[in-house]
């Protein structure tokens, strides 16, 4: 076994859960994951080389083939092809003498990939070069930062010229724009008094912090909307000694960067509602599961957690309290989007892929390793903190009666001032609007891609709530000069290559439904086409595993319904039998064509 397999083992203890840790020190010391390292990173976790490969395969960034000394993706999002991705595009190829997505030799200088959303929704358009984030690009920037890289400077170099400390605030935003646009009622507005708090919460039992957070009525901020309260009872009241917290930073949905922007400014509170919620549950393991997309904001999350343990606020005997010992690890992913999904995300957290187990059993009866675990959102947890410094009373004062507290929301697309900003709960889609400087909007996709895409005209008044209009925090804006048609089937399109593929209602039907979309910018689908989408939408939405498939067929329904135009100028009569769709010369030539081959084959047998 060599030395630097060897080495990498040891600094895991050959724990297997491990595994994605491990691959991603392999990639980044020799370029891509060659089969001679996986053979012995399955030698000494005891597994075989297919279940090492199993794990890496399914992951956007792990490359099993040379994939350049500097890998770059770019973001190829729809507001990134709203802001010059095209340009970009180019220019990368242009500048590196390289295509996107050709396989390149060991000794290539550049690998160029696409990616989908990579959380700069607010400036794009955006690439990621190993571990470094570069954001409003131009063809001119490419060509500096592409000159650079062959004159040996790394791309942290190019990006960091100070050469600050990658574990400081400072570097982080030298790297990214947090465009924060409110600093009220709660983030953002200052720093808790952590130690105070704690002191204050340890005078209370478990139970009594549980009650408080049920009293708030917070719900979670992940998208489901699911009482954090009782969850954290039900984890709580599971069989099992051990127990875990997990809190889910993999920000994957496209539009959405809020979760970003709270680690950045307010990393602390965000740990100490997880704190909390071991506290309340009985938990000494955490983890906090970053997307490889944020891998800049590692270093300085590592030591926002060093500072706590300093500080007596992680670690053995919290708060001088015996018997209270919890620590948090960093878990960085690899490209998925599915394992946004809190199943998926514990199968990936156990070095595994990211697949969504079936439910029941739910986590909180058994998660990870089998534990009762409790995966709560970043902003969640953050939302926790305020709930114990300010208190449950304070917390229901704000929103509505069933949507309590605030919700931030992460604005981009056609308005003057994107960004992040914190509304109550009750806030309608127009005051949003005017505060972002949004003006002549047509549509607002709500939640991103799985969520709804709204008219303006239609909507603009109704509420952002879990009583009207729920959302997981994106809020992107369209203006009338946008082609709808092409952003539904851009996100059908990252559905179907988001998809895990464990079940067939997801894995088939995603694939269809792009094509009837297909069929209808080209003109070639009628009301039979339509009628069938919804049809085959329901189906995907009531039978798939998990959240993904249970959400991907909306950016065609909720278009449906609130822009029924934009499809019926579309359409056709059918002139006889067959459907438009059905292009019958084409099939009589692939016939023709069909029928000579066959011929030619048995003459040649003969």
């Amino acid at each position: 076994m060599s030395k630097e397999i060897e080495s990498i083992l040891q600094r895991y203890g050959a724990d297997r859960t491990r595994l994605i840790d491990m691959l991603w020190d392999v990639q980044w010391q020799r370029g891509y994951l060659p089969e001679p390292a996986l053979l012995e990173l399955a030698a000494g976790l005891n597994l075989s080389l297919l279940d090492v490969r199993e794990t890496a395969s399914f992951y956007h960034f792990f490359h099993l083939e040379p994939a350049g000394q500097h890998r770059i993706y770019l973001c190829d999002s729809v507001l990134a092809r709203f802001n010059g991705y095209q340009a970009v595009r180019e220019a990368l190829e242009r500048e590196t003498g390289q295509r996107f997505g050709r396989l390149t030799d060991a000794q290539a200088l550049f690998g160029l990939f696409e990616t989908p959303c990579i959380g700069l929704s607010d400036q794009e358009p955006a690439m990621m070069i190993d571990k470094v984030v570069f954001t409003r690009l131009t063809p001119g920037k490419i060509a500096d930062i592409i000159e650079q890289l062959k004159q040996g400077r790394s791309a942290e170099q190019i990006a960091n010229p100070a050469g600050l400390a990658t574990d400081q605030l400072a570097y982080v935003e030298t790297l990214v724009e947090s465009n924060v646009r409110t600093q009220r009622p709660m983030f953002f507005r200052g720093k808790l008094n952590l130690p105070d708090m704690l002191e204050q919460m340890l005078e209370q039992s478990p139970q009594q912090v549980i009650d408080t957070v049920v009293a708030s009525k917070l719900r979670g901020r992940g998208g489901a909307g699911f009482s954090t309260g009782l969850k954290w009872r039900l984890c709580r009241d599971a069989q099992g000694e051990d127990k875990t917290i997990i809190c889910n930073a993999d920000e994957g949905e496209p539009g959405t960067f809020k979760d970003r922007v709270l680690l950045t400014r307010s990393p602390k509170q965000v740990f100490f509602g997880m704190v909390a919620a071991a506290y309340s549950i009985g938990a000494s393991d955490g983890i906090i599961y970053l997307r490889a997309e944020y891998h800049y904001l590692k270093d300085y999350l590592e030591a926002q957690l060093r500072n706590m343990r300093e500080r007596g606020l992680l670690g053995r005997s919290i708060g001088g309290r015996d018997g209270f010992d919890f620590d948090i690890r960093i878990q960085m992913g690899a490209g998925a989007y599915i394992c946004g999904d809190e199943s998926a995300l514990i199968e990936s957290c156990e070095g595994k892929r990211g697949t969504p187990r079936l439910k029941p059993p739910y986590p909180v009866q058994q998660g990870y390793l089998g534990r009762p675990t409790s995966v709560n959102n970043v902003e969640t947890f953050a939302a926790v903190s305020h709930i114990l410094s300010e208190g449950a009373d304070w917390f229901r004062s704000l929103g509505t009666a069933e949507s309590t507290g605030t919700r931030l929301l992460s604005v981009a697309g056609d308005c003057s001032k994107p960004g992040i900003y914190e509304v109550e709960w009750g806030t309608s889609v127009n005051q949003v609007l005017r505060m972002a400087g949004a003006h002549g909007a047509m549509a607002v996709q709500v939640s991103g891609p799985s969520g709804e895409c709204i008219s303006v005209a239609k909507d603009s008044e109704r509420q952002l709530a879990y009583e009207d209009l729920s959302c997981n925090g994106a809020f992107t804006v369209y203006n009338g000069s946008r082609d709808l048609l092409h952003i539904v089937r851009e996100h059908m399109k990252f559905f179907v290559d988001e998809s895990c593929g464990i079940c067939v209602p997801c894995r088939a039907g995603n694939v269809d439904l792009l094509h009837k979309v297909d069929r209808v910018i080209a003109g070639r689908a009628c009301q039979q086409d339509l009628d069938e989408v919804v049809q085959w939408g329901a189906v995907v939405r009531k039978t798939s595993r998990c959240g993904l498939g249970a959400t991907s067929p909306k950016p065609i329904l909720t278009t449906l319904d609130r822009f029924p135009e934009i499809y019926q100028v579309k359409l056709v009569k059918p002139s006889g039998p067959l459907l438009p769709s059905f292009d019958l010369e084409a099939a009589l030539e692939g016939y023709a064509e069909a029928s000579q081959a066959l011929k030619e084959k048995l003459e040649t047998r003969s």
